[in-house]
């Protein structure tokens, strides 16, 4: 059995909340928000950049709500990230995996560290570059066991992200696009466990997301995620097109429509993406 999530929160807001300060270093929506795992990125994929406004010089802590509502599952997300310096960042978030038409419930915590290898995303000539590792652990893996997951328990994916916000670049406005590459055993996220009969090594899935910043305050864009299918069940990758308002640098609103595919032999998987992110410093 895990120890709750709550203890490990309550341990990482204090810790974060003794070393922070005023973290306002960056140009606002530059930050991107805190993915469904809890990096810093976009919706459904982690980017190079790190969650938060920080400098090199100070500490920033986020909160965040993500809901992903589809035909025949719920996705509820809460999850803090903190980001100390503009050169590491430490994630930890929950997952409850609402089975709608089967009734029962999956749960799944991940923590993450993101740490930045090189460049600024915005002012270096080269794109922001980040090495990234999120390791989930399942509360009851009896599901992922019984679809046929060779681990029922816990994972670790790591990824490599190249971020790059261009100023003006399209009719003026400012444009971001972000790669990232995932070395991953994970079954949906790791809900369903990790690895099955198809695969039981890591496999690189690559991710992307692009997106212009149609003012200061107002983003939109397009992710994809590629997804292993190593139970046999027809795992498709993910897509999906989204609207952020960012209102000021301690609050964004994001909704997005995502094409999620078959999760556990359910076809066409599809509805609403919600988010909250707050900055705390």
């Amino acid at each position: 059995m895990l120890i709750s999530w709550r203890r490990p929160l309550v341990f990482f807001l204090s810790l974060v909340s003794i070393m922070a300060q005023a973290s306002d270093g960056k140009l606002i929506g530059t930050a991107g928000l805190n993915q469904i795992e809890g990096s810093g990125g976009g919706g459904i994929v982690p980017w190079a950049t790190l969650a938060g406004y920080d400098s090199r010089d100070q500490v920033s802590v986020n909160a965040f709500t993500t809901q992903v509502d589809i035909d025949d599952y719920r996705l509820n997300v809460l999850g803090v990230s903190a980001s100390f310096y503009d050169r590491v960042e430490l994630s930890v978030a929950q997952h409850r995996f609402d089975l709608k038409t089967l009734g029962g419930e999956i749960k799944q915590n991940v923590y993450g560290v993101k740490y930045r290898l090189y460049g600024d995303v915005v002012y270096s000539t080269w794109p922001q570059l980040s090495l990234g590792i999120q390791h989930k652990e399942l509360d009851d893996g009896s599901i992922a066991g019984a679809v046929g997951a060779a681990d029922n328990s816990s994972g670790t994916d790591i990824y490599l992200a190249a971020t790059k916000v261009h100023l003006g670049a399209i009719a003026g406005f400012n444009a971001v696009w972000s790669v990232t590459a995932r070395a991953t055993k994970a079954n949906q996220l790791g809900l369903l466990g990790f690895g099955g009969v198809n695969n039981d090594s890591y496999q690189v899935m690559a991710e992307a997301s692009a997106g212009v910043l149609f003012s200061r305050h107002v983003a939109v864009g397009v992710e994809y995620r590629q997804k292993p299918d190593n139970l046999g069940l027809g795992e498709d990758d993910w897509f999906d097109v989204f609207v952020t308002y960012i209102p000021s640098k301690n609050l964004s609103f994001t909704v997005a429509w995502a094409e999620l595919g078959s999760i556990a032999g359910a076809k066409d998987q599809k509805g609403l993406y919600l988010s909250l992110n707050g900055q705390l410093w």
